[in-house]
């Protein structure tokens, strides 16, 4: 008992100084370096961890000292430090896979489950990216229905409701899972609409993943949306927002067209998105996009305006 007590202190130590860190990560996380890439150290000792750079990247002894301690520990404090070293760590695809090796994504997220939304949204992000590998995939995929719970009763614009859309949108980059969203579409539009803007470009990503899988193109046509939707197509809107509405539409039109059909009215109720993307206030908007000032945004309606 001595021995475990032992390897919790020196894990905590560990992460004292992760929070003040992580800003820092997180502003140089992708930046070259003249040394030619970051380093990975032999096991140290808590005083080094804690007193040098964390731009290193943590052994698998010290990743298994990190698990045993965010798994035992119930200081909030500490739990948090823990998740957000681990986060950092788990930007590396070398670590992606030891983090999974040693048992840590069950570790990681059983935290989401924490009422300390602090906590959740660390959770969130070191799944976030451990999503990355595809592997991980296979043990986060049980998640993804607590996952959507908490991004759409949760509060609004919130840390934690952008943390779950960007595991979310990362768990749907390919086909394999987008299928377990199928009942949240209508959700997905409803936080799209009274969502700020950083929301709205977070589900759009999402949607976009969606809206690329032939198998998914009912069900986004069947959502039921509110038809405020179509003020995401006038031309003041901001680019990065209106390039991705006009995307989701032109990439519904895609796999329609590999489907070899053309949707039709009878599929679809009134008030789904068929009958908005579909009806003639969509298709004048369309038409006025095309003599936008920004050639990407003309570019786009005028791949659209045919399928009217």
């Amino acid at each position: 008992m001595g021995g475990a007590r032992d390897v919790g202190w020196v894990a905590a130590g560990l992460v004292l100084g992760a929070g003040a860190c992580y800003c820092i990560y997180r502003l140089t996380r992708g930046q070259p370096r003249r040394s030619g890439g970051r380093r990975l150290r032999p096991s140290r000792s808590a005083e080094d961890l804690t007193s040098d750079s964390c731009d290193d990247v943590l052994n698998a002894e010290q990743l298994q000292k990190l698990l045993y301690l965010l798994e035992s520990t119930e200081d909030p404090v500490i739990m948090e430090r823990a998740l957000v070293t681990l986060g950092n760590n788990a930007a590396f695809s070398a670590n992606q896979a030891v983090i999974r090796e040693l048992g840590g994504i069950p570790i990681v997220g059983d935290k989401i489950n924490n009422p300390n939304h602090s906590i959740k949204e660390k959770a969130l992000n070191a799944l976030n990216n451990l999503s990355v590998n595809v592997e991980n995939q296979i043990k986060i995929k049980i998640y993804i229905k607590q996952i959507c719970e908490d991004v759409f009763s949760g509060p609004l614009n919130s840390a934690v409701q952008l943390a779950g859309l960007r595991v979310l949108t990362n768990m749907t980059v390919t086909n394999d899972h987008q299928h377990m969203l199928k009942s949240y579409i209508t959700d997905l539009f409803q936080v799209l609409l009274t969502g700020n803007g950083n929301t709205k470009v977070q589900v759009l990503k999402l949607l976009l993943n969606l809206s690329e899988n032939p198998a998914m193109t009912e069900g986004l046509l069947r959502a039921q949306v509110d038809s405020s939707f179509l003020s995401l197509y006038d031309g003041h809107v901001a680019k990065e927002i209106l390039l991705r509405v006009l995307t989701l539409f032109q990439n519904i039109n895609n796999c329609l067209r590999m489907e070899g059909q053309l949707a039709t009215q009878p599929l679809f109720s009134k008030g789904s998105l068929f009958f908005l993307l579909y009806g003639e206030e969509c298709a004048q908007k369309m038409r006025a996009l095309v003599y936008h000032h920004d050639v990407d945004v003309k570019e786009k309606a005028l791949t659209i305006i045919p399928k009217f």
